[in-house]
């Protein structure tokens, strides 16, 4: 026994050490649990007690011998490999890149609508999201028993003065109205807030692009047209669009706008309700009324108006079937519009 430590102890000191490989290498050959001191120890067991007395010193230390130059080793290979890379970490591994974010696509969306109506002329305006009863329902044209007045279908923050979440944007185009003086040509864009359910097709807030043009001699033609420059600029030439007779208290005569679904290709889904058609705006000619209510003479000036929810527009162009995912904060769902960061 006390020959097999000597050599151990010998080729133990004779073992270099020069790097991660040559240290492991040596752990396993001496200090493992099948090491060869670990194999010693195992035959130290067997031995008679007198000999265990005369032995055990020496093979104690020869184990705390072998464990100081591991440790020794390690800490001299550690502060070599620090000294050349500056840093504690092993920069072969391979590399992190900066996180690249992506513009949620509802913006995507917006800076694509605005841009298409900019460079026909609309200036972009912006408005308070709360607002009193005349901007959002009785220079609009709306009656005293309308349902959007009732706490039903609207966020009312005060009553008497009422004020309250605007329920369309169309209420920053009254104030425009009001302060300007035709021709007109404007968008008004931001966040809209209704009391309904929400579902994969509705929320209790939403997104609103709202469009307007007064001035003298605007005929439903020019509605029409704008309409169409719209829809084929955005979604394609090939996009089949049809207009629909509708009421709203601030147009008239009023229409609602349809193009065949996206995401069914016009053979029916859940989101155009089997219908092939999905309705993307309303429109319509301004009422003499709105006019008058801002100081408009409505016997010189006409025009007309439309609006569309941003939501509505984002589903249709990236085939999305959940108008939920705009606001749920999803990564996997965000992280799919980073190729259209540019635009």
């Amino acid at each position: 026994m006390i020959d097999r430590i000597a050599q151990l102890r010998e080729k133990m000191a004779s073992t270099i050490i020069k790097d991660k490989e040559t240290l492991e290498s040596f752990r396993r050959h001496f200090i493992s649990k099948k090491g060869a001191i670990s194999l010693l120890f195992e035959a130290f067991k067997e031995l008679p007690t007198g000999e265990k007395k005369v032995i055990g010193p020496t093979l104690n230390s020869l184990k705390q011998a072998a464990e100081k130059k591991f440790k020794s080793a390690a800490s001299a290979i550690e502060a070599k490999h620090v000294s050349v890379t500056g840093q504690s970490v092993d920069v072969t591994l391979p590399s992190f890149g900066p996180t690249i974010g992506s513009l949620h696509p509802l913006t995507i969306v917006q800076n694509k609508i605005i841009s298409l109506f900019q460079r026909i002329g609309f200036n972009l305006v912006e408005g308070p999201e709360i607002v009193g009863d005349w901007h959002n329902f009785t220079a609009l044209n709306f009656p005293d028993n309308h349902p959007a007045r009732d706490m039903q279908d609207t966020f009312f923050v005060q009553r008497n003065p009422d004020q309250l979440l605007r329920t369309h944007t169309t209420s920053v185009q009254i104030a425009i109205c009001e302060t300007q003086s035709p021709p007109i040509r404007s968008i008004a864009l931001g966040r809209v807030f209704r009391n309904e359910a929400v579902s994969a097709r509705s929320h209790c807030f939403f997104h609103q692009l709202d469009g307007m043009y007064i001035n003298t001699d605007v005929t439903f033609s020019d509605l029409k047209g704008t309409i169409y420059h719209f829809v084929e600029t955005l979604f394609g030439q090939a996009t089949k669009l049809r207009f629909r007779a509708s009421y709203f208290p601030f147009t008239e005569p009023s229409a609602e706008v349809d193009i065949n679904c996206r995401l069914c290709q016009g053979k029916g889904c859940t989101v155009c309700k089997h219908s092939g058609w999905v309705e993307i705006l309303g429109a319509g000619m301004i009422d003499p009324n709105v006019l008058s209510n801002c100081h408009i003479d409505p016997e010189k000036y006409n025009g007309f108006a439309f609006g569309m929810g941003i939501e509505r527009i984002a589903m249709l162009l990236y085939q999305i079937d959940d108008l939920r995912l705009f606001s749920e904060n999803h990564l996997d769902f965000l992280r799919q519009f980073k190729s259209v960061l540019g635009h």
